[in-house]
C-alpha cells in the first residue's frame, strides 16, 4: 500500500480500554419498536469539554458502525479517536466552546448495551436472544441518556454514515430538542447493492462454525474468520475505484508480510486481512450482526411523498454533506434529503465535496479539513443566535420601486456592479432565491436589509461554503436540471446575476425561475455594448475587455453572447413580461437611455410569466 497516502482515524483503532468511558444507567425498561423489551440498559460515554451555564452548548457526535464513545483523544496521553482532526480544542467541533459528547450505540460491544451484555433474565450473556433493534431505538436511549444527564436540549447532532442516519432521526424523531442537525455521508436508506454487502457480511459471520448459533460466548469461542471476512468486504464498500487504484495499484504484487490466515498475495489484500483481523480484536460478531441488521431496516421513505412526510415536522436547522466517489451512500441519497427539505420550508444547506476518497472520506485528515471548517462556523453561529429563522415573509410586488436615475457612480467600482441596483430592485421583506449565488455578497447584503427566507444555489463548493459559513442556507445543485425542489411561488424575487451567458439551458432556467418566483431578475453583460463591436470589428479579435468580458478566447466561461436586443425578443418568445429594464454604463456609473443595445455594457430585467 502507497504509505504516502493518508489513512483513515478508523484505521488506527485498537481494543484497548476507554480511559475516559463513562457510564449511565437508564431509569425503568426500554420498550423496542419491533416490540422487544429491554429491563436495563447501561449507555457508555465520553465528553469533551464543559457544559455552559446555559446549558445551551451541547454537541452529540453520533458514530458508524465500527467506532464507539471515542471519538477524540482527551490529553497528549490518550489515544486518538475516530474522529480526531474534527473534535478538541480550536477544531471545528471546539472543546474550547462546546460540551461535545459521544455514546456508544445501543446493540454496540464497548460498554453500551447490546448482544455481549449480561441478560437480567438469564445471567448469562444476551448473545443471539438480543433483541432486534432499529435506528429509532438507539436514538430513544440516547435522548433518555442524554436527559438522565441533564441535558435537555442539543446545539447539534452531527454524524457520519450510520452517526448520519442517527443524526436524520434525531432530527425528525426528537426534532424539538435539537438546534442544527449535520447528517454526513449518510442516506434515508441503504441502497440495495449496499444492502447485499451487508447480507453476505452477515452470511460469513453466522456461516463461521465457532459462531455456534449465536452462543460463542458460552464456549469461549469466537467466529473470528466470519467477522473478519465481513469486516473486508466493509472495507471495500468504504473505497471508491480511485481510492483502490491511488492505495494499491503501485505496489499491487508487493503484499505486507503480516501474520494471517487470509490470501495476500496482492498488497490489497494484505491491507484487507490486517483491516479484518484487527476488527476482530475489538468487536463482537452479535452486536455486527444486530447494527448492520438495524442499519439495513432504516427507511425513511423511497418516494418524494414519503420523505417530505418524514421532514415534514422538524423544527431544526439542516447542514448535509456528501462525497462525489461516495457509491455506499451516493450524493444523489442527500439530495432527495435535500429536496424533501427544501419542498417542506426548512432551514437547509448543502454541498457536494468532490472526492476521490469514497464513503472513507469523512474520516480522512485533509477532507475534514476541507469541511469541518463549515461545520464549526455553523455550531459558531447558532451558539450566538445570529441565525434568523426563516419565516414566511411576503412583499406586495406591485410596490416595485423605480430605479434611481441619481444613483452614486461609486457604487460600480465595487466587485459586482449591478448589485446595488438589483437591490433598489427588491422590494423590502422579499423572499429571495439567488441562482449561482458565489459567496454569498448579494445574500449577505439583503439579510442586512432585513430579509428573511433567503436561499442560494451554486455547484463550486468554495463558494458554497463560503456563503454557508457566512450564515446563509445554500444547497449544491446544477440549476440547468430546473429547480424541482421549489413549489411554485415559493419565493418573491429568484436572482441570477450575470451568469446567463454561462448557462447550457437558458429557456429551462428562466422558465424556471418565473414559476417558482413571483418575479425574477435577471442582470447580464450586453454582447453588443459598442466597445465589444469596435474590438472585433477594427482589430479582427474577439473581444476582451474588463468585468465579464476579460476573458480570453479560449478559456471563458461565457457559452452565450447575447444582447438585449437577443434578450428581449427572446423574453416576448417565451410569453415574459417585462416589467422593468435598467441599461448601465457601469465605467461611467450612469444609466443609459438613448440606444442602450450599443451604449450599455451591463442590463437589469425584471421579468414575470
Amino acid at each position: 500500500m502507497n504509505p504516502s497516502l493518508p489513512t483513515s482515524t478508523d484505521d488506527v483503532r485498537d481494543a484497548g480500554a476507554l480511559r475516559y468511558g463513562q457510564a449511565v444507567a437508564l431509569d425503568g425498561s426500554v420498550d423496542l419498536v419491533h416490540g422487544g423489551r429491554l429491563d436495563e440498559v447501561t449507555v457508555c460515554y465520553e465528553s469533551w469539554g464543559r457544559l455552559n451555564a446555559a446549558r445551551d452548548n451541547a454537541v452529540l457526535i453520533c458514530h458508524a458502525i465500527s467506532g464507539d464513545s471515542h471519538a477524540a483523544s482527551h490529553d497528549a496521553e490518550d489515544t486518538p479517536g475516530w474522529w480526531e482532526h474534527l473534535i478538541g480544542p480550536g477544531k471545528p467541533v471546539d472543546t474550547d466552546r462546546f460540551f461535545v459528547i459521544c455514546m456508544n450505540v445501543l446493540g454496540g460491544c464497548r460498554g453500551t448495551t447490546g448482544p455481549n451484555s449480561v441478560n437480567p433474565a438469564t445471567g448469562r450473556a444476551y448473545g443471539p436472544d438480543f433483541p432486534a433493534i432499529t435506528l429509532e431505538d438507539i436514538v430513544d436511549v440516547q435522548a433518555r441518556a442524554l436527559t438522565k444527564l441533564g441535558i435537555d436540549r442539543l446545539l447539534a447532532v452531527v454524524g457520519g454514515s450510520l452517526g448520519g442516519q442517527q443524526a436524520l432521526v434525531w432530527g425528525t424523531r426528537h426534532g424539538v430538542r435539537v438546534r442544527l442537525v449535520v447528517p454526513v455521508a449518510t442516506a434515508p436508506r441503504l441502497s440495495t447493492q449496499a444492502l447485499a454487502f451487508d447480507v453476505v457480511g452477515r452470511n460469513a459471520i453466522m456461516s463461521d462454525p465457532a459462531f455456534a448459533g449465536g452462543r460463542y460466548m458460552e464456549s469461549g469461542g469466537t467466529p473470528a474468520t466470519g467477522l473478519a471476512i465481513a469486516r473486508m468486504l466493509g472495507h471495500i464498500t468504504y473505497l471508491s475505484r480511485e481510492a483502490m487504484d491511488q492505495k494499491f495499484e503501485a505496489d499491487r504484487l508487493r503484499p505486507h508480510d503480516i501474520v494471517t490466515e487470509f490470501e495476500k498475495r496482492f498488497s490489497v489484500g494484505s491491507y484487507l486481512a490486517h483491516q479484518g483481523n484487527k476488527f476482530v480484536e475489538r468487536f463482537d460478531a452479535n452486536s455486527y450482526v444486530t447494527l448492520t441488521l438495524a442499519m439495513d431496516m432504516f427507511d425513511m421513505g423511497r418516494e418524494a411523498a414519503s420523505l417530505r412526510r418524514a421532514f415534514a415536522d422538524s423544527p431544526c436547522r439542516w447542514l448535509l454533506l456528501s462525497f462525489s466517489s461516495d457509491w455506499l451512500f451516493p450524493p444523489r441519497q442527500s439530495c432527495e434529503v435535500v429536496d424533501a427539505l427544501v419542498a417542506e420550508g426548512k432551514r437547509v444547506t448543502y454541498c457536494e465535496l468532490p472526492s476521490p476518497a469514497g464513503h472513507d472520506a469523512f474520516l480522512l485528515p485533509d477532507e475534514v479539513e476541507r469541511y469541518g471548517s463549515l461545520i464549526g462556523a455553523r455550531l459558531e453561529q447558532e451558539l450566538l443566535g445570529e441565525v434568523r429563522t426563516h419565516g414566511p415573509t411576503r412583499c406586495a410586488l406591485s410596490d416595485m420601486p423605480t430605479v434611481r436615475s441619481d444613483s452614486s457612480p461609486t457604487v460600480f467600482a465595487k466587485a459586482r456592479r449591478d448589485y446595488d441596483r438589483i437591490l433598489e430592485l427588491i422590494p423590502a421583506g422579499s423572499r429571495v432565491l439567488d441562482l449561482g449565488c458565489g459567496e454569498g455578497e448579494l445574500l449577505s447584503r439583503l439579510r442586512s436589509r432585513g430579509h428573511e427566507g433567503l436561499m442560494g444555489i451554486d455547484v463550486a463548493e468554495a463558494r458554497i461554503i463560503e456563503t454557508a459559513r457566512a450564515g446563509h442556507e445554500v444547497i449544491d445543485h446544477d440549476m440547468n436540471e430546473g429547480l424541482p425542489q421549489f413549489a411554485d411561488g415559493a419565493f418573491d424575487v429568484v436572482l441570477l446575476s450575470q451568469t446567463l451567458q454561462a448557462l447550457p439551458n437558458v429557456s429551462l432556467v428562466l422558465s424556471e425561475m418565473v414559476r417558482v418566483g413571483r418575479r425574477a431578475v435577471v442582470s447580464f453583460p450586453n454582447f453588443a455594448f459598442w466597445k465589444i463591436r469596435e474590438m472585433l470589428y477594427k482589430e479582427g479579435r474577439s473581444p476582451k475587455s474588463v468585468g465579464e468580458y476579460g476573458y480570453e478566447w479560449h478559456n471563458t466561461p461565457n457559452r452565450r453572447f447575447p444582447s438585449i436586443a437577443d434578450f428581449e425578443d427572446f423574453c416576448a418568445k417565451q410569453g415574459l413580461v417585462v416589467h422593468r429594464a435598467v441599461h448601465l454604463d457601469s465605467e461611467a456609473g450612469e444609466e443609459v437611455a438613448e440606444d442602450p443595445n450599443r451604449n450599455a455594457d451591463l442590463s437589469i430585467f425584471v421579468l414575470s410569466r
